[in-house]
């Protein structure tokens, strides 16, 4: 009889959590970033956020927790009921750079997390200062050759996804240009504008309006094909570099534990979201381009990436301060 019993209380509690994924999300949802506002997670999220609540049906609330180099917010959404009714956004740092450079990170990326879907890819770019003698990769590389040492690039910080960018290039190409590290991508800027930097390795969207008044010249593109925004710039992989790529991505990730049916339910919504002019225009605006998967694909995309940049903070002996 007991077993009977608890055959029944078995069958009626699939029958009611069934009932509740079919449900979800009767609710807000919301949308953990683990940086602060401004920039380019805070223009996906709220761009795929506002779409995707238009699917849902209800809001998808974005909050900013950052911190920690994004491992504030990763805990928390670690910690959070399995229900849906908390993601966060998911980033190259925080997945693929923190597990490398942090001797004891309070998560574990792959553990503690269940890939929904990829968002967005913000390429990369590779300039130098207009007066800097170098027109493409190739005399950039020739250039750092002949003065090892003597070529500086600036990034928004140790750890920072340009410090690891030229980390990875100088990697690749064996040269060995040097890395000044700013608070903040601004300062940085400033520097590299003034001539007292050579070159940066990042986002592309605070360079491009430079690039278009002459004062930096683009010389490539980390991600793995051209980008829409600039379509006469090569990749590097193009330049005699292939496999290359480097690229600030976005996508979102839902506690272990959270059921599969509300997993497919938040990518469903996400692919949608990403066809709308709301989230394409917004993106393109940035020099982003809208790029959503499957979880299994995202999660294959985030194990490739955990390798590259693993080994890249690795050998360049990269620590977080």
């Amino acid at each position: 009889m007991k077993t009977k019993i608890l055959a029944a209380c078995a069958v009626i509690g699939a029958l009611l959590s069934g009932a509740a994924h079919a449900q979800y999300p009767n609710k807000p949802i919301r949308l953990l970033v683990p940086f602060a506002p401004g920039g380019s997670s805070e223009i996906v999220s709220r761009a795929y956020g506002a779409e995707m609540a238009k699917v849902l049906g209800q809001n998808v609330i974005v909050e900013n927790k950052p911190g920690g180099a994004g491992n504030i917010a990763m805990v928390e959404a670690k910690n959070a009921e399995k229900d849906g009714y908390t993601i966060i956004l998911g980033h190259v740092g925080t997945m693929a750079v923190n597990p490398a450079m942090f001797a004891k990170l309070p998560y574990d990326p792959v553990k503690d997390f269940i890939p929904i879907t990829l968002l967005s890819k913000v390429p990369s770019l590779i300039v130098v200062n207009a007066a800097v003698p170098a027109n493409n990769l190739k005399e950039f590389i020739a250039l750092v050759k002949s003065k090892p040492g003597a070529v500086n690039y600036g990034s928004a910080g140790n750890g920072s996804s340009g410090h690891l960018a030229m980390a990875y290039l100088n990697q690749v190409a064996g040269i060995d240009s040097q890395h000044v590290p700013y608070k903040g991508t601004g300062p940085m800027m400033t520097d590299l504008l003034a001539g007292r930097l050579e070159a940066t390795f990042t986002g592309a969207p605070p360079l491009l309006p430079h690039v278009k008044s002459g004062k930096l010249r683009a010389l490539a593109v980390g991600t793995a094909r051209r980008s829409p925004a600039m379509p006469d710039v090569p990749t590097v992989a193009e330049q005699g570099y292939p496999g290359f790529e480097t690229s600030q991505w976005y996508g979102l990730l839902a506690p272990a534990g959270t059921p599969d049916a509300i997993i497919k339910k938040l990518a469903e919504a996400a692919a949608a979201a990403a066809k709308t002019p709301g989230v394409a225009d917004r993106l393109a605006a940035e020099a982003a381009e809208p790029v959503t998967t499957s979880p299994k694909e995202f999660a294959d995309y985030i194990a490739t990436e955990m390798k590259r940049w693993g080994d890249v903070v690795r050998k360049a002996n990269i620590k977080a301060d």
